[in-house]
């Protein structure tokens, strides 16, 4: 009989030996749910890995649920469409760039100009990608357009309250529904309007 312990974390010895029952025996003492280290992985690996089971949880969940109306409910579609429309009548007009730039210029006393414009430009990018999907959504809907694979993630996204992938990839980080990520939306947008620029100073200027 030859044991040969190799350590490999704090739990888990690695055991070398040639009888079968040793391993049978050990095989029982090992943890239910390895730590990351055992593969050679940092311990916060494991709220990736939480993080991605939850999702997958929900998403499968969410699947389950019947997409058929009934006598006096609504479609799918009427669904989308009027979460669309509404998202849509929410929306303000894309910030003026050029305008911001000649009454806030780039200068040495204050330098958060660029940051101000820099900002609108980021959302602005986002603003148009809403606004765009959501319009593209309604004309698939009346088969205008052909609904492509990303906007069907987006009704998908509107039917159970989740922020779209498409969104996602021009916005700024957020765990919210939708619901909350829109109200959040707006209120960071109103926040860089030019009548609130004193307080985007200070608020910089407090971080700072």
């Amino acid at each position: 009989k030859v044991n040969v312990a190799l350590k490999c974390s704090n739990r888990i010895n690695l055991l070398i030996s040639l009888q079968y029952i040793s391993y049978i025996e050990y095989t029982k003492t090992l943890p239910l749910n390895p730590t990351p280290e055992i593969f050679g992985m940092h311990t916060n690996a494991d709220i990736t890995k939480d993080q991605s089971e939850t999702h997958n949880l929900f998403d499968s969940i969410l699947l389950t649920q019947s997409r058929a109306s009934g006598a006096a409910g609504k479609s799918t579609d009427e669904t989308v469409f009027e979460v669309s429309t509404d998202i849509l009548g929410r929306l303000p007009a894309d910030f003026d760039i050029e305008a911001a730039m000649r009454k806030y210029p780039t200068t040495y006393n204050q330098s958060m100009n660029t940051v101000l414009v820099q900002e609108m430009g980021r959302f602005n990018i986002l603003l148009r990608t809403i606004r765009d999907s959501c319009i593209n959504i309604q004309k698939a809907i009346k088969g205008l357009v052909v609904m492509s694979t990303e906007l069907e993630e987006v009704a998908q996204s509107m039917l159970t309250g989740r922020i779209p992938a498409m969104w996602m990839k021009k916005s700024y980080p957020s765990l919210k529904p939708l619901g909350s990520y829109m109200h959040d939306f707006l209120d960071r947008l109103k926040f860089l309007q030019v009548s609130g620029f004193r307080c985007f100073h200070s608020s910089v200027a407090s971080v700072l």
